[in-house]
């Protein structure tokens, strides 16, 4: 089973700009790291978890690693927003290994409507609420 990561959607307005970046990279979108995951053999063919306003809301699958030209690392991604049902995310810096399950993708022409915040999502959820 692949392994995950987790990383905040950085300068991204909105799940849609998101999205766009995503689109607009192709054949191979990249994000650039100091440090190259120990564990980056396994992540290969897992997937890149977005953190938009405190909740999981998408991911890209990760297609690989690559260094480039300076000694850092690029993270190579699909071009592509899956959209998955928001999960509450406390903010991090960098990225970091998914723990526990991911969540689910949305299915087929599935609308999520107006998602809670992340962080009152969490909030409720922890009153076992939602």
């Amino acid at each position: 089973m692949p392994l995950h990561m987790t990383k905040i959607a950085f300068r991204s307005e909105s799940v849609d700009t998101l999205r766009a970046w995503l689109e607009a990279q192709d054949p191979v979108a990249r994000l650039t790291t100091k440090n190259r995951p120990l564990k980056w053999e396994e992540m290969i063919g897992g997937s890149l978890y977005w953190i938009h306003q405190h909740a999981i809301v998408g991911r890209s699958p990760i297609l690989g690693f690559e260094k480039t030209p300076e000694g850092k690392w690029w993270i190579e991604l699909s071009p592509q927003l899956i959209g998955v049902h928001p999960k509450p995310k406390r903010a991090h810096q960098g990225w970091r290994y998914l723990k526990g399950d991911p969540p689910p993708d949305l299915a087929e022409g599935e609308d999520i409507g107006d998602v809670l915040p992340g962080k009152l999502m969490g909030k409720l959820a922890r009153l076992g609420l939602v």
